[in-house]
C-alpha cells in the first residue's frame, strides 16, 4: 500500500536547529528522570526524517530509561515511535512487535487517546502488507476508542484505513464513499498526509475500474501536492503509478518517462519501500515493447524484495507481468507456473473467506453501534417516565387546590388558567414521547434484521462444512500410504540383517535382490497414493472456491483459440511424444460477451485436458494407426453463442453418463482421476453466466462439450459450487 505509507511519512532532509538544542540541554542533564525522557522522544522526533538510524538509537535508549524509572507514558510514546521508524524501514516484523507491546501497556493504563494510536499502527502495518482482513478488525477496535478520547487525527486515519481495506478487496463502490469522506476531512483540516493517500488511492480505484480519465486526474492533483510540499518520496510514488497507468493503456513513452524519473527520485532519497513498485512499473513499460528480458529481470527482483516483506500486492503484480513475459517467450511452463502464484495471490487478498471475514467484522461493528444506542434510548424512555410522574403528581396537587379554591372566585380563575398551562406543557411532552417510542421501535426493527443477516450469513458459513463428509474419498490413498510405509520399515531391517551377515552367500544374496525389489515397489505405491491424495485435496479445494474476477467484453474466438494451444503445450509438458491434430472453425463474426475471462478459461482448459486425455487412452489401445484429433469450434443465433469441445477418443459409455455431472465421479484409473475437476466447471457455467454444459458422445467414436452463453446481459453470480451437481471425465 504505497499511499497508505504516506501517512506517516520518513523522508530525508537535514537536521533541525531544534535538534541540536535537544542534545545540548540532554549533554548539561544527564540525570535519569521522566525530564529526560521527554527530551530523548522530542529528539528522536526531530531526527526520524534527516537520520532514521540516529533516531531508532535515540528512542531506543527513552525506552530503556522510561521502563527503569517505570515511567509507562514515555513507555509508550517510545514503543509507537519505534514501531514507526521500523515500519518505514521495512522491518514489518519488529514494527508489529512493538506497536503490540505498546497497545497492551495502553490497556493496562485505561488509555484511550494511545490505544487508538497502537491500532492505527497496527491497521498501517497490516495494509503494507496486503491483509485487509487483520487491518479491518484492528481499525474497527481502535475508532470508537479514538472517538472515546476526542482524537481527531488518529479517527480520520483509521476511517481512511476502512476505505483503503474495502479499495483493496476491489469492493469499490463502498471504498470511494469513504475515501472521498477522508479527502474532504483531509482538506478541511490541512492534513496534506491525509489528503496525498487519498488522492491515491482513489486513483486506483478508478484505475481498477479501469476509468483511465479520473484515475489520471487523481494522479496529477496527487504529483502536484506532493511537488509543492517537497514531498520526494510521495513524488516517486505517484510518478510510479503513473507509469502504471500509462503502461496499462498501453502508452509505452510516457510509461518510460514517469518510470525513469521515479527511479530518479528513488535513488536520491533512498526509499527502499518504493523500489519493487518502480521496479514493477518499468517492467510494465519494457513489455509492451516485447523487452521480455528486461521485464524477467526487474520482476523477479521486485518480487524478491516483495518476498522478503512479505508485500502481497507487489507479489501479484510481479508474478503477473512474469507470467506475461515467458509466456511471450514461449515458455509456458513458466508462465503456467506463474500465473498460478497470481491466482492464489488474487485468492489471499480478496477471496471469498477474507470477504466473509471483513463482512462479519463489519456486521459486527453496525451491531455494537445499534445496541448502545438502543441502550441510550432506553435510558431516556426512563428518564420520560420519570417526568411523566412527576408531572402527574403535580397534576394531582393542582387539582386539589382547585376543589379547595371553589370558595374563592378569584382563585379559581387563576388555577384554571394554571390547569390550561400545565395542559399543554403535557401534551407537548405526550408527542415527544411518541416521537422517541418510534425511534425506539424502529431501532429494535433494524436491530432484529442485522441479527437476522448476521444468522443467515452464520448458515451460509456452516456450509462449508459439508465438505467433510467427502474426506472419506482421501482415506484409501493415505491407508495405503501407512500400510506400505509399515511394510517398509519391516522390509529395511530384513534388508540390515541380510547384509551383516558375512559372508553372503547366494540365497542371502537373492533374498537381498528380493527384499530390494519388493522395497522399490512400496515406494512406488506409496508415490503413487501419495499424489492421488494431493490431486484430491487440491480438487477440493479448486472445487470450493470463488470466483474474484469482474465480467468484461471479451472476444470468445480469441480467448478459445488461446486455450486451446495452452492446454496442448501443457499436455506435450508431461507426455513428450504425444502429437495431436488440432482443429479450429470460429464463426466470424461472433459478437464479444461480457463474461469472466479467468473463470472461462478454467472451463475450457479443464474440457480440452479431459479431450487430451481420452485421445491419449484410445491412441495407447489402437496404436499408431489412429489419428488423435480435437476440434474447437463456435456458432452463435440471436439468443446464445456456442463453443464447441470435441475429441475423436472413445466416447462416453451409456451407463455412466447420468452419473457424469455428480462431484467425485471418474472413469479414469485408480491415482489419476478425483472427479472434481468438471464440476467446478459445470457451476462457473450454469450458475457464474446462466448458461448450460451439455455432452454429446458416441461409445467408441467422439465426445463433444457444448457450451450455450446467453448474449443477453445477465446478473453475474459467484461460482462457488454446489454439491453433488458436477463431475470430471476421462474423456
Amino acid at each position: 500500500m504505497l499511499f497508505l505509507s504516506l501517512l506517516l511519512p520518513l523522508c530525508a532532509g537535514a537536521q533541525s536547529p531544534a535538534a541540536d538544542s535537544l542534545r545540548h540541554l540532554l549533554r548539561a542533564a544527564p540525570q535519569p528522570n521522566t525530564l529526560r525522557v521527554q527530551r530523548l522522544l522530542a529528539l528522536g522526533q526531530e531526527l526520524k526524517n534527516s537520520d532514521a538510524p540516529q533516531a531508532t538509537q535515540v528512542n531506543q535508549e527513552a525506552l530503556l530509561l522510561a521502563r527503569q524509572l517505570a515511567y509507562a507514558p514515555g513507555e509508550g510514546q517510545a514503543l509507537l515511535a519505534l514501531s514507526n521508524l521500523h515500519r518505514r524501514q521495512n522491518d514489518f516484523e519488529t514494527a508489529h512487535r512493538d506497536a503490540e507491546q505498546a497497545q497492551r501497556l495502553y490497556v493496562r493504563l485505561a488509555e484511550a487517546h494511545g490505544q487508538g494510536r497502537a491500532w492505527l499502527q497496527l491497521c498501517t502495518i497490516y495494509m503494507i502488507q496486503e491483509n485487509p482482513a487483520a487491518a479491518l478488525a484492528a481499525a474497527l477496535k481502535g475508532l470508537p476508542l479514538a472517538e472515546r478520547a476526542g482524537d481527531q487525527e488518529t479517527t480520520e486515519r483509521l476511517r481512511y484505513i476502512m476505505g483503503s481495506v474495502y479499495h483493496t478487496m476491489g469492493n469499490y463502490t463502498e471504498a470511494l464513499p469513504l475515501l472521498r469522506a477522508a479527502l474532504k476531512t483531509g482538506q478541511q483540516s490541512g492534513d496534506d498526509q491525509l489528503v496525498l493517500s487519498t488522492l491515491g488511492d482513489i486513483g486506483n480505484s478508478y484505475k481498477k475500474l479501469k476509468r483511465w480519465p479520473q484515475a489520471l486526474l487523481y494522479y496529477q492533483r496527487a504529483l502536484r501536492l506532493s511537488q509543492q510540499t517537497g514531498d520526494q518520496q510521495g513524488e516517486a510514488g505517484f510518478e510510479t503509478n503513473l507509469a502504471e497507468l500509462y503502461g496499462l493503456q498501453g502508452d509505452q513513452a510516457e510509461a518510460l518517462t514517469h518510470g525513469i524519473r521515479a527511479r530518479q527520485l528513488l535513488r536520491s532519497n533512498q526509499d527502499g519501500y518504493i523500489l519493487p513498485l518502480v521496479k514493477l512499473a518499468l517492467a510494465r513499460a519494457y513489455l509492451l515493447s516485447n523487452q521480455t528480458d528486461s521485464v524477467l529481470a526487474l520482476a523477479h527482483h521486485a518480487l524478491q524484495l516483495s518476498e522478503k516483506t512479505r508485500t502481497n500486492g507487489n507479489i501479484r503484480t510481479a508474478t503477473d507481468l512474469l507470467a506475461q513475459a515467458y509466456a511471450q517467450q514461449q515458455n509456458f511452463e513458466q508462465a503456467y507456473h506463474f500465473r498460478n502464484l497470481q491466482m492464489a495471490y488474487d485468492d489471499t487478498l480478496s477471496g471469498e473467506d477474507t470477504q466473509r471475514r471483513t463482512s462479519t467484522l463489519r456486521y459486527g461493528y453496525e451491531l455494537d453501534r445499534k445496541q448502545n444506542q438502543i441502550a441510550l434510548l432506553n435510558k431516556t424512555r426512563q428518564l420520560q417516565a420519570q417526568t411523566a410522574q412527576r408531572q402527574r403528581q403535580q397534576l394531582y396537587a393542582l387539582l386539589a387546590g382547585l376543589a379547595g379554591a371553589v370558595l374563592l372566585a378569584g382563585l379559581l380563575l387563576r388555577n384554571i388558567w394554571l390547569k390550561q398551562r400545565i395542559n399543554r406543557h403535557l401534551s407537548e411532552t405526550n408527542h415527544q414521547i411518541a416521537a422517541h417510542r418510534d425511534d425506539l421501535d424502529q431501532a429494535l426493527s433494524e436491530l432484529r434484521a442485522t441479527q437476522a443477516q448476521l444468522v443467515q450469513h452464520e448458515k451460509l458459513a456452516s456450509l462449508g462444512q459439508l465438505t467433510a463428509g467427502v474426506a472419506h474419498e482421501i482415506q484409501n490413498p493415505l491407508n495405503f500410504i501407512t500400510n506400505f510405509s509399515d511394510l517398509g520399515i519391516e522390509l529395511t531391517t530384513e534388508l540390515q540383517e541380510e547384509l551383516a551377515r558375512e559372508p553372503l552367500s547366494a540365497a542371502g544374496r537373492a533374498t537381498v535382490e528380493e527384499l530390494l525389489h519388493d522395497l522399490a515397489q512400496n515406494q512406488h505405491s506409496i508415490h503413487q497414493h501419495g499424489r492421488r491424495a494431493d490431486r484430491i485435496v487440491k480438487s477440493m479445494l479448486e472445487h470450493s472456491r470463488a470466483s474474484s474476477g469482474q465480467p468484461q467484453l471479451t472476444d470468445l474466438n480469441a480467448l478459445a483459440d488461446e486455450c486451446l494451444r495452452l492446454a496442448y503445450y501443457s499436455w506435450q509438458a508431461t507426455n513428450k511424444d504425444f502429437k495431436a491434430t488440432l482443429n479450429t472453425q470460429f464463426a466470424s463474426p461472433l459478437p464479444s460477451l461480457r463474461v469472466v475471462p479467468q473463470d472461462l478459461t478454467r472451463v475450457l482448459v479443464n474440457l480440452l485436458t479431459n479431450a487430451f486425455y481420452a485421445v491419449s487412452e484410445k491412441r495407447r489401445q489402437l496404436g499408431a494407426g489412429y489419428e488423435p484429433q480435437v476440434s474447437v469450434r463456435t456458432e452463435h443465433t440471436e439468443k446464445e453463442v456456442q463453443i464447441r469441445v470435441r475429441d475423436n477418443g472413445n466416447g462416453i459409455p451409456a451407463e455412466v453418463r447420468q452419473r457424469i455431472f455428480e462431484p467425485f465421479f471418474t472413469t479414469k484409473p485408480t491415482g489419476e482421476g478425483t472427479g472434481l475437476g468438471l464440476s467446478l466447471s459445470y457451476d462457473i457455467i450454469t450458475k457464474g453466466h446462466r448458461g448450460t454444459l451439455d455432452l454429446e458422445t458416441k461409445e467408441g467414436e467422439f465426445t463433444e462439450f457444448i457450451i450455450c452463453l446467453p448474449i443477453a446481459p445477465t446478473p453475474f453470480r459467484s461460482t462457488s459450487p454446489a454439491p453433488m451437481e458436477m463431475r470430471e471425465t476421462p474423456v
